[in-house]
């Protein structure tokens, strides 16, 4: 028994019966279990009991042990001067000052299905994919959190692009740049991109995206990547990036983006040409996003997007590779850019504009396949439906936020569980 799972239990009020009887024997009738208190002080708050025909409304305190009280200091504590009832797992000692003061000591040991505390002790010690595995039951189980899951997701990716609205004056075409690069680079290199994109005044892609050698060579050269030229096109962008260096004083940075653990389509070189070219064919890229209600709109946006004819044989600069064919973007990859940057920075623009965004938004994962990666075949593992993006992108978030955390206590899936004991 934890204290986290005994207040859990507390507010969710998971009992074999509720004919409550104190330590001293007498009736204690809950009229209000109170306010659950994530902050210091009581655990829970303005709660109502009716002890020996007596109402007593205020704070209600719980604990493991009843001796905890002591050691956790309450004596003298000015916040606990208004505990109405001791609430404890197993009362272990007598705590003078509450029986001086007529508070009741409830313990709870044998209103609770000792089947409860089996589980919890098994989701709390796994290791497995998710905690719950070996007691996972998906026929007790209703999976109805996608669209919560989802608007989760969104709302905290909306945070995070608001404050980069600020940084960067509210500038939703810039913001997307930078996004989209993050995007385009990966896990391994996604944070290097958009230090290489927020670098670059996205002014300066503006003036110059109809040159797409000068827009490469803008990304190559952040990149740190233009030094040392192996070949007469490396010269070439050296040439361009030197005189865009110069003319628009641009940081010197050398961010130097990561090969290693990559396949050769996901190089950083390739990625970085394909998103020269998209922001060299595509003109106010954010405002045609914007306003695009159908995936097949937005795949047709990306879909001709290829590096340039130098990586038609290379991968790497300087190293002629023996495969020769396009570097053309993947339906799988326009996907994820869809789902991680395009979606969400939708959300954004259009949350306190549009109160019919968020049914939109739904409509658009739903017509998206769902992803795949080991999170997801992991759920599968467990015979869960997964059949589009809206179920993937909840089942993803709902690994990171729930499972992964072990924060069963406030996982739909734990809470049933745990109440079917």
């Amino acid at each position: 028994m934890t204290e986290k799972l005994l207040q859990y239990l507390w507010n969710y009020k998971v009992f074999t019966h509720f004919d409550f009887k104190d330590i001293e024997g007498n009736s204690v009738e809950i009229l209000d279990f109170g306010k659950w208190n994530t902050d210091s002080g009581p655990d829970f708050l303005t709660g109502k009991i009716k002890v020996n025909n007596i109402i007593l409304a205020g704070h209600i305190e719980l604990h493991v042990k009843a001796s905890d009280w002591i050691f956790h200091n309450h004596s003298h504590d000015p916040n606990y001067q208004n505990i109405i009832l001791h609430v404890v797992y197993h009362n272990d000692m007598d705590i003078e000052e509450l029986k001086n003061k007529n508070v009741p000591t409830l313990e709870l040991k044998s209103y609770i299905n000792q089947n409860i505390l089996w589980k919890y002790e098994k989701l709390s010690s796994g290791n497995q994919f998710i905690a719950c595995e070996n007691i996972f039951d998906l026929d007790k189980i209703p999976l109805h959190f996608h669209e919560e899951n989802i608007l989760k997701k969104l709302n905290e990716k909306s945070a995070e692009l608001e404050k980069s609205l600020e940084r960067f004056k509210n500038n939703f075409e810039a913001v997307l740049f930078h996004s989209l690069a993050y995007s385009f680079g990966l896990k391994v290199n996604a944070d290097i991109f958009r230090q290489i994109a927020e670098s670059i005044d996205f002014g300066i892609i503006l003036k110059i995206r109809q040159n797409k050698t000068q827009l490469e060579a803008l990304l190559f050269g952040a990149s740190g990547w233009l030094e040392d030229p192996k070949d007469e096109f490396m010269k070439i962008w050296k040439r361009e990036f030197d005189f865009l260096k110069a003319k628009f004083n641009i940081p010197d940075l050398k961010l130097f983006p990561k090969f290693l653990r990559l396949r050769p389509p996901n190089f950083p070189t390739i990625r970085l040409a394909q998103l020269a070219d998209l922001y060299h064919q595509q003109q106010n890229l954010f405002s045609r996003i914007i306003h695009i209600k159908s995936t097949e709109e937005l795949f047709d946006l990306f879909k001709n997007v290829k590096a340039s004819e130098y990586w038609d044989n290379h991968f790497n600069f300087g190293k002629i590779s023996i495969v020769v064919q396009p570097k053309v973007v993947s339906r799988d990859f326009i996907e994820l850019v869809i789902l991680n940057t395009v979606l969400p920075l939708k959300y954004t623009y259009h949350k306190y504009h549009n109160e019919e965004i968020a049914d939109d938004l739904i409509a658009l994962y739903n017509n998206l396949p769902a992803e795949k990666n080991s999170i997801v075949e992991s759920w599968k593992t467990l015979k869960v439906p997964v059949s589009n993006a809206l179920e993937s992108q909840s089942f993803i978030y709902h690994f990171n936020h729930f499972c992964l955390q072990k924060n069963c206590l406030h996982c739909g899936i734990g809470f049933k569980l745990l109440k079917e004991s």
